[in-house]
């Protein structure tokens, strides 16, 4: 079992930043990729960005593509999302996502490739 619980969300104005942490605990030694999903009202979770943990591979979704950064700290079991130059339409509740078994890259932007969840942190975006 993972356990993983994230931090950071908040309010912030359009053009600013914040920095989302996922801190995981449990069979952390046999992650595989961990990623941000993230869920605005009335619409379904959708892919942001996925990381492999040993290769450091990433991927993006090209909506946050050159805005948003993830990367990880392998010492302290931790993901993070670096995000800037938000607009309004990032408004979301941003969820952690971790998968322990290899996939293949294609299918990392699935949410149902994921074991493992957070319970979600609120972002929102004042324009």
């Amino acid at each position: 079992q993972v356990q993983l619980v994230e931090s950071g969300g908040g309010l912030v104005q359009a053009g600013g930043s914040l920095r989302l942490s996922c801190a995981s605990s449990g069979r952390t030694f046999s992650m595989y990729a961990m990623a941000w999903f993230r869920q605005a009202p009335g619409k379904e979770r959708e892919f942001v960005t996925f990381i492999k943990w040993s290769s450091g591979v990433t991927d993006y979704a090209d909506s946050v593509k050159g805005r948003f950064t993830i990367s990880r700290d392998n010492a302290k079991n931790t993901v993070y999302l670096q995000m800037n130059t938000l607009k309004p339409e990032d408004t979301a509740v941003y969820y952690c996502a971790a998968q322990t078994n290899p996939r293949f890259s294609t299918l990392l932007r699935a949410p149902s490739q994921y074991d493992y969840w957070g319970q979600g942190t609120q972002v929102t975006v004042s324009s």
